[in-house]
């Protein structure tokens, strides 16, 4: 199989909210669209961070539901990103070393410009790779 680019399995429908955003507006956003993270995002589409299900475990965890707290208290900051030039192994290898299930995709002038996740890497296997023999 050969090595390609992020950018041709990114998805670039990235689903943002600031970080003052609450995270039952956030939760509510996520079943909406059926995705399994947001992405916290400043005025200028910088990253902030990221929120994901597994956020939501721990926010079920500590906190009573619906008690209007804002992303910015339980996104990961740490984020882990790559561009849109890198090579769709390499940020691969880092999700599985990781266990991450999304990684977002920036550019130094545009911001986040998309994400790729599990499902689009399996999305790429599944158009490129042969059959396996019965």
């Amino acid at each position: 199989m050969e090595d390609i680019f992020v950018a041709r399995v990114m998805s670039t429908d990235v689903y943002t909210v600031a970080p003052d955003t609450l995270v039952e507006d956030a939760a509510g956003e996520m079943l909406d669209n059926g995705i399994g993270s947001v992405v916290v995002v400043d005025d200028d589409n910088r990253l902030e961070g990221i929120l994901t299900t597994t956020d939501f475990v721990r926010i079920v965890a500590e906190r009573k539901p619906k008690d209007r707290t804002p992303v910015s208290t339980y996104m990961s900051t740490d984020v882990v990103t790559v561009g849109a030039q890198d090579s769709i192994r390499d940020a691969a290898d880092v999700m599985v070393e990781r266990g991450f299930h999304h990684i977002p995709v920036v550019d130094e002038d545009e911001g986040v410009i998309g994400m790729v996740t599990t499902s689009d890497l399996a999305g790429y296997i599944s158009r490129v790779q042969e059959p396996s023999p019965e």
